[in-house]
Formats: C-alpha cells, sequence, structure tokens
C-alpha cells in the first residue's frame, strides 16, 4: 500500500476522475511524486524503467484533459504504461508487474478498462486507434481518441501503413508521437537524422522557434501532413503547462492530428539518464544508488553462446553478415557490432524488412545471420517463406527467447516457433539441449547451404562449457543419452534436463532429438520397434509441434507404436518465471512423470514408482 504521509497526492488518485479533480497547478508536484513512487516500486520488483520515466508528465497530462476511460488512450510499445497503470486504479499492486498473479507486463484488456487495447509488440496504436475512432464516428460516438507512440516504433512500416490509411478517412483522432531519439537503444535510421527546419504550429497559431531543435532536427512536419495529419510542435513533453495547453487545443479539433513532443528517457533518475539502454528494463536494484541487486546466475546465457559463437564465425568467414530489428542489447550483439560495424545491420523495428534484407544479402553473396526473438519472427512469417525458403536461400536465424519466456507474458512467448517453422519447406530446424549444443548447431546452420534455424531459450544454460571450435553436427541425427526398457522419452531442446531426471527413475530410454526437421527416422523407428511407447517433450504448443512431426512419421510407416504427446496447451500463457510456466503445463520433471504414469502405468514395474522432484 501506498504511503499517505510520503505520497499525499498519489495516495488520493484512485482513478483518473480524481486526477481531474485536482487544480492544474497541483499536477508537477504529482508528477515529481508519480516519478518517485515508479522509481521505488521497480527497484522493488524490477520491470520496465527508463521509458516509463520519460513519459510521467505526458501520461498525468493525458488523463488530466481526456475524460478516459470513456475517451480511448492506446498506448504503444506497452513498456511506457507504469504510470499510466499507477494512475488508473493499479497503483497498490504496481510491484506485482510480471510476476505470477499479478499485473500484466503491458496494457491488457481483460485487466482494466483503462487498457483500450492489448500490446506488446510496437508499431500497433496508430492502427488500433484509427479502427476506434472510425467505429465511434460511424455510430455518432462521441468519444475521443488518441494513440501514444514512442520508442522507436515510428519507424516500422505499420506505422506508416496507418498514417497513410488514417490522411484518407480522416477521423477525429490524435496521434502523439512521444520521441525520446531512443528505442531500446539508440534510434537508427533516415527518419532519426532528418534536419527540415519548416516553422512548426504551435498550439495557440504561432511558430516554434527553438535554436534547440533546429541544431538537433526531428521528424518534419511536412511528411505527417502530406499523409493528411495536421502537426503541432514539437514542444518540452516534460513541461506540464504546455502540454496541457496542446492537449486541450487539440481535443476538441476536427480530422487527424499529430503532436510532436520531445522526451528523456529515463528522465528524473540521474542512472537512467545516463545509461538510457542498461536502464531500459531492470531487475530489482537500489534506488538510492541504481546498483542492480547481486545476481546467483552462475552459467553463462544461450544469448551469450550465440554473441560468442557470431564474432567467432565472423572471424572464419567474411561474407557473414548480422541483422537485428532493434534488439541489438537482448539478442546479443552488442560485441558484434563494435568488432565487426561493416558487417553490422540494425533495421529498426522492421521485422519484415530484417528478412526479405537477408534474402537480399544473400542473392548477393554474403551470409546472413537474423538475430530475432521468437515472438518477433512471428510478424515476418510470409517473409520467412516467400522471400527465403521458397527461394532455397542461405540465410540463418538465430532465434532467441523460444518456448516458455516467463515474466513478459503471453505477448513475448516463444510458444509457436517449431509448429511454424516446421511447416517450411526447405528450412532446416534444429533446437539445443545445453549451450555446446547451442554452438555447434549454430554452426550446423551457417555452413548448411540453405535456410536454417536455431531456436533456444531465454536465460541461462545447464552449465555445459561449449568448445571452442567451429564444429557442426550431422544433419538430422538424434543422440540416444540414455537405453531404459518399455517406454522412450523423446525430448526437445531444453526438455531433455527434466526429461533425464524421469528417465532415470523410470528406467526408460532417453533421446535428446536436436533435429525438429529433419527428424532422424532411422533412430525413431528402431526405438518404436523396440519399446512399447513412446513420450515426446516440447516447450512449444504441441498442436502442430515436434510431437505431431514424431506422430507424423509414425503413420507415415504404418506403425501403432502409442504416443504421447508433452508440451505447451492450447491456451497463452500468463506472465510468471519461467520455472512456474513450466510447472504449470506439466513441464517440470515432476508434471512429466506425473503424465507419463497417467496415461503408461500399464508398462511400468511397481520398483521403478518414485517421485522425482
Amino acid at each position: 500500500m501506498i504511503d499517505p504521509l510520503r505520497f499525499p497526492h498519489l495516495a488520493r488518485i484512485d482513478a483518473p476522475a480524481d486526477l481531474r479533480r485536482l487544480a492544474a497547478a497541483e499536477l508537477p508536484a504529482l508528477a515529481q511524486k508519480l516519478r518517485a513512487y515508479l522509481v521505488e516500486s521497480v527497484a522493488t520488483s524490477g520491470g520496465h524503467f527508463a521509458a516509463n520515466l520519460g513519459v510521467v508528465e505526458l501520461t498525468v497530462a493525458l488523463h488530466y484533459v481526456y475524460d478516459t476511460p470513456s475517451d480511448r488512450l492506446v498506448w504503444d510499445v506497452g513498456h511506457q504504461c507504469y504510470a499510466h497503470k499507477i494512475l488508473t486504479g493499479r497503483r497498490d499492486r504496481i510491484t506485482t508487474i510480471k510476476h505470477k498473479g499479478g499485473l500484466a507486463p503491458f496494457p491488457s484488456r481483460e485487466e482494466s478498462a483503462y487498457d483500450a487495447f492489448g500490446v506488446g509488440h510496437s508499431s500497433t496504436s496508430i492502427g488500433a486507434a484509427l479502427g476506434m475512432a472510425v467505429a465511434a464516428q460511424r455510430r455518432g460516438n462521441p468519444q475521443r481518441t488518441v494513440a501514444v507512440i514512442g520508442d522507436g516504433a515510428m519507424t516500422a512500416g505499420m506505422a506508416f501503413e496507418a498514417l497513410n490509411h488514417g490522411g484518407e478517412l480522416a477521423p477525429d483522432m490524435l496521434v502523439v508521437l512521444n520521441d525520446n531519439r531512443m528505442s531500446i537503444s539508440e534510434n537508427v535510421g533516415a527518419m532519426t537524422r532528418s534536419t527540415t527546419h519548416r516553422p512548426r504550429e504551435r498550439p495557440d497559431g504561432g511558430e516554434d522557434g527553438s535554436a534547440r531543435y533546429r541544431e538537433n532536427g526531428f521528424v518534419p512536419a511536412k511528411l505527417f501532413e502530406e499523409l493528411g495529419f495536421r502537426y503541432t510542435g514539437p514542444i518540452d513533453g516534460h513541461d506540464l503547462p504546455a502540454l496541457l495547453a496542446a492537449l486541450h487545443a487539440l481535443r476538441d479539433r476536427k480530422g487527424p492530428q499529430l503532436l510532436h513532443v520531445l522526451t528523456t528517457k529515463g528522465k528524473g533518475y540521474p542512472p537512467a539518464e545516463r545509461a538510457q539502454v542498461a536502464y531500459h528494463a531492470v531487475g530489482p536494484f537500489d534506488p538510492l544508488t541504481g546498483v542492480a541487486l547481486k545476481s546467483t546466475r552462475t552459467a553463462v546465457t544461450y544469448t551469450e553462446v550465440f554473441s560468442d559463437w557470431l564474432c567467432d564465425m565472423a572471424a572464419a568467414d567474411p561474407r557473414l553478415c548480422a541483422i537485428t530489428p532493434a534488439m541489438r542489447e537482448g539478442s546479443g550483439l552488442v560485441r558484434f557490432s563494435r568488432e565487426y560495424p561493416d558487417r553490422y545491420f540494425d533495421v529498426a523495428i522492421a521485422e519484415q524488412h530484417a528478412v526479405t534484407f537477408a534474402a537480399g544479402l544473400a542473392c548477393g553473396g554474403m551470409k546472413p545471420v537474423v538475430a530475432i526473438y521468437s515472438t518477433f519472427l512471428q510478424r515476418a512469417y510470409d517473409q520467412l517463406i516467400h522471400d527465403v525458403a521458397l527461394q532455397k536461400l542461405d540465410v540463418t536465424f538465430a532465434i532467441d527467447r523460444a518456448g516458455v519466456v516467463g515474466p513478459d507474458g503471453a505477448t513475448h512467448a516463444g510458444s509457436f516457433d517449431l509448429s511454424y517453422l516446421r511447416a517450411i519447406p526447405n528450412l532446416l530446424v534444429m533446437a539445443p539441449s545445453d549451450e555446446d549444443e547451442c554452438r555447434r548447431m549454430l554452426t550446423t546452420a551457417f555452413l548448411h547451404k540453405g535456410p536454417a534455424a536455431v531456436r533456444y531459450p531465454r536465460g541461462s544454460g545447464i552449465g555445459v562449457v561449449p568448445a571452442r571450435e567451429l564444429a557442426p553436427l550431422p544433419i538430422g541425427k538424434a543422440k540416444l543419452r540414455r537405453r531404459g526398457h518399455g517406454i522412450a522419452l523423446l525430448a526437445f531442446g531444453p526438455m531433455l534436463e527434466p526429461a533425464a531426471a524421469v528417465a532415470e527413475a523410470l528406467d526408460a530410454s532417453l533421446v535428446d532429438m536436436r533435429f525438429v526437421k529433419p527428424l532422424d527416422e532411422d533412430l525413431l523407428l528402431e526405438l518404436a520397434a523396440s519399446h512399447e511407447a513412446l513420450v515426446t517433450i516440447e516447450d512449444n504448443a504441441v498442436m502442430g509441434g515436434a510431437g505431431s512431426a514424431v506422430g507424423e512419421c509414425l503413420h507415415a510407416h504404418g506403425l501403432r507404436t502409442p504416443l504421447l504427446q508433452l508440451g505447451l496447451s492450447d491456451r497463452f500463457l500468463e506472465h510468471a518465471t519461467r520455472e512456474e510456466l513450466l510447472a504449470l503445463e506439466g513441464l517440470d520433471a515432476t508434471g512429466i512423470e506425473a503424465s507419463v504414469r497417467g496415461r503408461f502405468t500399464h508398462l511400468l514395474a511397481p520398483a521403478s514408482l518414485s517421485n522425482v522432484g
């Protein structure tokens, strides 16, 4: 619960209606306390941080001027929404964000009427708000609609598709461009270097002659006006009186409007202002110093394995180049970007372009590696099929955050990649069970003449030290880890570790499948003939996943060996730790053993009955 003595203004705000009862002169003090409360809260729980600090004044002003939730407020890249959640009845639960049973990490329509549109991926706000504005107009509903876009989201094609359409339909709506010159890291692309010096309109109809804006440059007014949006700005996004004046002036204007505000990511917390990239998302930290609390992690992460492999392979092959859709830090490309800047391409938040650009590089004789999260590759599925796989182009996909991801919730879960990848012809698909296999699979993918994908989980490996050599694996060959009796457990990727404990408990055979496509059919058929049942285990949707591939193989050969397929159930995963989610889905050792026992009790000797924990 909030301390009303330390946060007297904020303690009285249980909903935006309470905020609107305050005098405008009280709002700067409220914003100051809101920022302090945000610092303390995220320091306790961890979460997205710097972007939220940058929109405190903007959030206060929007809820003060607009009659939310009747008026619709649509956030982009939802890691800007913490201050919004605090002001909309979720203040006392903000420290539960990203935790099991707690607040969602991003806006969620199921969580609050104030969250007009669910979001996790970027650049959707203008399109969604346009739809809402057109629906309101067609139904004679007087509600107003506002989209807040920023943190690099304006670089994506979806944003400009929506602007183009919005200028034609011309409904009453406002787009707020929160320009903090940042994505997760620094913004890239020609848009960020625009230096058009056309005078800008202020809300009062005058011209803004600020030397700061003339010198530093900004997104050109002419571009938006040619698209049909009346441009206002840029204004200081931390100046509450200026924000209130602008929003009041724009609220009742007819037609599409765009307000350009300049903010500072990490505003008001010096460590975050100095290191905006490092403080984009944080774990628990000391709010006085900004120093992160010590981590207990000992093993390297799969992302670190990829990072080291990429630089080592780049040294061995000058044709290698790496592509990221604005995820340099998260995908492990920082070191590569420094050591091989001429072979590093950040295409901004543009996943579709990233894949087609890679296809073009491959046509030109380069060997591109696309480093991308599983959830973001979904946005480029058509390009993966048509532009890469159909043409058998030599592109390697390093797919991070595959399977059960955890605290970022359903929008960031990598639950579907095995299902959507294995359906594509010409594509090699691998899933490593440890750090050394990850390095060897990346080498296999890179040396393979054609498209190949390696999908690996978020977080640390199991402690296996990768060999330094760049040695590939034999394509399509699994590895029998344990020869047992009766039941064979076929584990894909990180599911090998819990499956190993179950295999010991049940005296079952254990296979590290390694390849999802192509399967090791020779070993699979031998196991089907020598065992009474097979069990597939994967951290992917069970529908259409690796287990389905095994079932299809058995069916194609006319085999009726009983098959139990374990994987993620037919639902979106909530936010919790990876370990909690695996347990909920029955994919920890205890859950796997319980499922095997429940299905194949008649095959298990009494002496083998035990419980793995």
